[in-house]
Parts: structure tokens; C-alpha cells; sequence
């Protein structure tokens, strides 16, 4: 359940967007945005839809959810319950939607974050209310940094030579819906694929000697980005030597994501790494993350990136050395970058930097 000071914060955020925006009422329907206004709630029935089934609609002085017959129920009893939203519902049948938001924004236009006809689309302003994650959030952020974290290294422990990459990504995704979570993003790559493609779609292909597994894991909204490496064997003698520089550059980027740093100079220090290990011209060969939370990223960051990093906010870089690849889920936090989803027991390669400090990094697991 929510507390009542994060529903507070919550609604004083969208308010605030209202007034930025002179509108009368907000309307809330991308998956991602329900889940951060209800303080985790979630209106999906397709995964592959970025809307939703149900709208949260803020205004001046009140909140409510909007919603058909069929959902109106569930989302209620399981989604919102206890956190000040009333419903208002139509038949399935009937084309009201609209109808409702307008009256419930009393004749002074409506805001929305997706396309809907009649409203202005505000997702830029709500994405930059949103950023700034909360205590409560952080809290379970951590919890899917954890569990996700988890599934991935029993994943990657279980996995066998002979054993096809579409079979890994059932078992992985297996452990990640057990534990309550939806797999966003599940790639899984062997042997010679991690070298040939960055987004290793599963085959069946079957591993011999090397693999690679990368999941995107959601709870409450929050989405967790993480990727780990096993080898069946010796690493090889040039495996080594890319992943010892990935981490580097991850090292980097983890580091230098600090509030108030410009998004675009923390790009180009680690582009500096990229360089120094003898790898300079690999990260133009994948995009290298950025800001995510409520999304897999916000945006892809880029050397031109003028956005700065805001105090609590998620990350996820994922450098990438044809061959290997350094990818976690992190939290700007004021004096420190936590690391959410690295879980006890793996495997690291510490990293040192020129000021003293030391940060480590996830190996690649011997078997």
C-alpha cells in the first residue's frame, strides 16, 4: 500500500502540471504513467501496448479513475484501493469517454499523454515531474532491482551446453513472473550471436560454450534493466580483455551519473574510456542507455544531451564491446549512485579510478 505522503506528493506533482498547463484536468493512460500517479498501480491487459485499460484523470480538486464496466471492478478492489480515486465507468458498448473527461474538466481544456482527441498531449511536462523518484518508490524499485537480479543469476546458473536460447529465455522468464514481475525484454544470445548482434532476439540456436542474458523486468511500473554473461570453460584470452574494458567504461558511466551533472558530459567521459582501453569506435555501434524509471529508458542519451541527472533518479547504461556487454539498473542518489540490481554472490571485476575510488562490476561467470 502507498503511503500517504508519496499520494500526496504524488497529486501535488499533476497539480502542479495543471497549473503549468492551464488545463482542467490531466488524463493519465500510458501504462507507465498510471503506474507512477497510483503509486504503483497498473492498467495493462496486453504487455505489448504502451496505453492502458483505465485512465487516471487529476483534476483541481479531486482524482478519479476512468475505465469501462469490464475493468472498473479490479482496478478498484486490486489496482487503486485506498488511495482516494473515485470511478467513473461506462458500458464497454458505448463510445463516453470523452464525454466524461469533459465534464470532469469543467469546460477548461484537458491534458493528456497520449494522443486523444479534444486534448493537448503534455507527456514532456509529465515525464519531468515524474523523474524524481520518492522514498517509497525508491523502496521498490529496490525490491525489483533485487528480484531481478536474482532470477537473472539463477537463470544464468541453470543454463546447460546443448540447451537453445529459446529455452534459457522460458526459464528465465519463468522465475521473473513467479516472483510478480513482467518481463519487458528478455534477449538471450550464444556463442557466436553475442558477436554478431546487439539485440539477440532467442533462437534455437543451442549454446556450446558462451552466453548472454538480458532481461527487463517491471513491477509497481518500475522497470529494471540488467545483463550477465556465462562461459562454459576458459573465457577466451580477446573475451577477457573486451570485458575487462566494457566494465571500464560502465564504471565510468555509473560514477559520473551524479544530480546535476549534464547527462551529455557523463556520455562523453565514458566515450573517453571507450577510447582509452582501445575500443573507441564501439559505442557507435549501440545506443549506451540513459534515464529510465517508469520506462525501459526515458530517452537515449547521447554526447548532445543537455538534460542533468535529478536527485533520485533511475539509470541504465549498457556499454557494449562486439562480444561482451556491462549493463545494471542504478539511482542517482545525493553523495552515492546505488546499484539495484547486482546481488551477492556473482562474480566482479573491481574497477579502479584515478581519484582512489573503486567501484565493481559483474564478470563473466565461469562454469
Amino acid at each position: 500500500m502507498a503511503s500517504q505522503a508519496e499520494i500526496a506528493e504524488k497529486e501535488r506533482r499533476a497539480r502542479r502540471i495543471l497549473e503549468e498547463q492551464d488545463l482542467g484536468a490531466l488524463v493519465l493512460s500510458t501504462q507507465a504513467n498510471f503506474a507512477w500517479i497510483t503509486c504503483g498501480g497498473d492498467n495493462h491487459v496486453s504487455i505489448a501496448s504502451e496505453g492502458g485499460v483505465a485512465s487516471a484523470v487529476i483534476t483541481p480538486d479531486d482524482k478519479f479513475i476512468v475505465c469501462d464496466n469490464i475493468e472498473a471492478g479490479r482496478i478498484a478492489d486490486e489496482e487503486v484501493e485506498g488511495r482516494g480515486f473515485h470511478i467513473e465507468s461506462y458500458n464497454w458498448w458505448e463510445d463516453r469517454k470523452m464525454e466524461i473527461l469533459e465534464r470532469l474538466a469543467g469546460g477548461k481544456p484537458i491534458g493528456s499523454d497520449s494522443p486523444l482527441a479534444g486534448a493537448r498531449v503534455v507527456e514532456s511536462a509529465i515525464k519531468a515531474h515524474r523523474a524524481e523518484l520518492t522514498a517509497e518508490e525508491i523502496d521498490r524499485y529496490r525490491w525489483v532491482g533485487l528480484n531481478a537480479g536474482e532470477c537473472l543469476a539463477e537463470a544464468c546458473r541453470a543454463v546447460k551446453p546443448g540447451m537453445t536460447e529459446l529455452q534459457i529465455a522460458g526459464m528465465l522468464d519463468e522465475k521473473i513472473v513467479a516472483r510478480g514481475m513482467i518481463p519487458n525484454v528478455t534477449l538471450i544470445a550464444a556463442d557466436e550471436r553475442i558477436h554478431n548482434y546487439r539485440h539477440p532476439i532467442p533462437t534455437e540456436k543451442e549454446v556450446k560454450k558462451y552466453a548472454m542474458l538480458v532481461i527487463g523486468a517491471r513491477r509497481w511500473g518500475l522497470v529494471v534493466s540488467a545483463t550477465r554473461l556465462v562461459s562454459y570453460g576458459r573465457i577466451s584470452d580477446e573475451i577477457r580483455r573486451k570485458h575487462d574494458a566494457v566494465v571500464d567504461v560502465d564504471a565510468a558511466f555509473i560514477k559520473h551519473t551524479r544530480p546535476g551533472v549534464e547527462v551529455g558530459e557523463i556520455f562523453a567521459k565514458a566515450v573517453a574510456r571507450y577510447e582509452a582501453t582501445g575500443f573507441g569506435d564501439e559505442w557507435k555501434l549501440h545506443h549506451q542507455g540513459g534515464p529510465t524509471g517508469y520506462l525501459p529508458r526515458e530517452y537515449r542519451a547521447m554526447m548532445t544531451t543537455q538534460d542533468t541527472v535529478k536527485p533520485n533518479q533511475a539509470f541504465a547504461w549498457n556499454p557494449s564491446i562486439t562480444g561482451t556487454k556491462s549493463e545494471d539498473t542504478i539511482i542517482a542518489r545525493a553523495g552515492e549512485t546505488e546499484i539495484i540490481s547486482m546481488v551477492e554472490g556473482w562474480p566482479t571485476i573491481t574497477v579502479g579510478f584515478p581519484d582512489g575510488d573503486s567501484m565493481k562490476r559483474p564478470d563473466i561467470l565461469e562454469m
